[in-house]
């Protein structure tokens, strides 16, 4: 398809042309009425100087008679302008005038009519005019009348600048719409130039956007997010199957090797009895890990169990009484501060879960450093604003601030802490759930330690808040992810 094709193929053209139309329609309709009601107004002038005239020429006859009507029709004759007079005999005889002929029926109306005539001294020449006649004592008939000329030339101009209104207007039209459709399409076809290479596989590639902010702006800022959002996906994806492939390559190792020794011990009881317990672990391990991967997964996605408003004072009440008892046979100083009513709009078990795998990060990487000291761990719920922060506080070696974002990917452990059971697993689930309900996980300095806090809307206050229900995390707690 050619150029000029494609232009006139475009919506904005189409639109151009059927405003330039409606426009052109609608002028027509303006000057029409604007022409009518001139020449109404000018008809009504005329009739109203025409009737004047003849009052005037009445009053004449009624002072001088016939005599002095006929002098002053002289007169008045003799003066340049467009008004006709004729007064005749009730013979139809003229008397005086400069009307040298009219049609017989026009003496037979006394309304004002619109009439043709001739003028004294024409031969051929016919003109139109407004006029009427009016009988004066003794029978004498006297016609006054104006030229209507001057109408039509008014007419002619009119519908002359119609035509060249018109001609204007639809050739504006039709440029302007090329105009439009020409920058339009142009930037149609840049969008289209990116999408191609998108699809191509450039998924860092964007929709362009000029700046303008108008639909086109919008739409393409809209789908430039989408595209991100795609590409973190995409990306997020790849990671995971990568970490799949590296991090779960040794616990399968370790089950393999379990179920070798177990096989070559068939005949010790107790060896083949140990051998499957920890292939049981290892199964364990693994369909705890599968069972986050496919948690963060659905947060990620969007695709969360029910939504409601619960208080996560509750939430955090029940965590909390459900960790205490881990952290003391652990010797880990437990203390919780858990303001009233914090309405949230989400999912109970989830927000449990996120809680539930920060603990157990606090009860694993929370032993101090120094030698001697007390690992304290410390659980509370505040409202902050529009906010309510869920946060765990230990007092380990923390996590250094240029590896806090690295540590809420998928299977990201630091050096310090691959001694240590997990799955790198804990903090990713924590993050992708707070983004599901509209939050973030943040992870701050404790100084010493690390502080985590969940940041999530405050939702309308409860109207009614149910009766506390003890709420534990989705599986087993506390649980060996990260």
């Amino acid at each position: 398809m050619t150029a000029l094709g494609k232009l006139f193929r475009t919506t904005a053209f189409k639109l151009a042309v059927i405003y330039s139309v409606v426009f052109a329609m609608a002028a027509s309709i303006v000057v029409f009425n604007v022409g009518r009601n001139v020449r109404v107004v000018l008809e009504d002038q005329t009739a109203e100087t025409i009737d004047a005239d003849i009052r005037g020429l009445a009053d004449q006859y009624a002072q001088g008679g016939v005599q002095q009507v006929v002098q002053s029709i002289e007169r008045r004759i003799k003066q340049p302008g467009g008004d006709i007079y004729l007064l005749t005999t009730f013979a139809g005889d003229p008397i005086v005038g400069n009307v040298a002929a009219l049609p017989t029926a026009t003496f037979q109306q006394q309304k004002l009519i619109e009439t043709t005539y001739q003028r004294t001294g024409e031969t051929q020449a016919r003109h139109h005019a407004l006029a009427r006649v009016f009988v004066l004592p003794g029978n004498y008939r006297l016609l006054v009348g104006h030229d209507v000329e001057e109408l039509e030339h008014l007419r002619a101009i009119l519908r002359h600048a119609l035509g060249a209104s018109l001609g204007w207007l639809v050739l504006i039209g039709a440029v302007g719409g090329l105009l439009v459709a020409r920058r339009v399409l142009l930037r149609v076809d840049a969008i289209s130039a990116s999408a191609a290479a998108i699809m191509g596989g450039d998924l860092s590639g964007r929709l362009p956007v000029v700046g303008s902010g108008d639909e086109l702006d919008r739409l393409a800022e809209n789908l430039n997010a989408m595209l991100a959002r795609i590409e973190t996906l995409l990306k997020g994806m790849k990671e995971v199957s990568d970490n799949i492939a590296h991090d779960l390559r040794t616990p399968l190792t370790r089950l393999r090797n379990h179920a070798d020794a177990a096989l070559r011990e068939t005949n010790d009881p107790a060896t083949l009895q140990v051998s499957l317990e920890k292939i049981i672990d290892e199964a364990d391990e693994l369909i705890r890990i599968f069972d986050a991967l496919l948690m963060i997964a659905r947060a990620e996605s969007g695709s969360a169990p029910k939504l409601e408003t619960f208080d996560a004072a509750v939430v955090a009440s029940d965590v909390a009484e459900l960790y205490e008892a881990a952290a003391e046979e652990r010797g880990v100083e437990f203390s919780s501060e858990i303001s009233n009513s914090l309405p949230v709009r989400g999912n109970r078990e989830l927000i449990a879960q996120a809680l539930a795998n920060l603990l157990d990060n606090g009860l694993k990487y929370g032993v101090p450093a120094a030698e001697g000291a007390t690992a304290t761990l410390r659980l509370s719920a505040c409202k902050e604003g529009g906010v309510v922060r869920l946060s765990v506080e230990d007092r380990g070696s923390g996590v250094p601030a240029a590896d806090r974002d690295r540590v809420l990917e998928r299977f990201v452990r630091l050096e310090a802490s691959r001694t240590l059971p997990g799955s790198g697993l804990g903090l990713s689930l924590a993050a992708a759930i707070a983004r599901l309900h509209g939050g973030a996980l943040k992870l701050e300095d404790n100084g010493p330690g690390l502080r985590a806090v969940i940041e999530l809307p405050l939702a309308p206050a409860l109207l009614q808040i149910a009766p506390p229900e003890r709420v534990e995390p989705v599986g087993a707690a506390p649980s060996k992810s990260n």
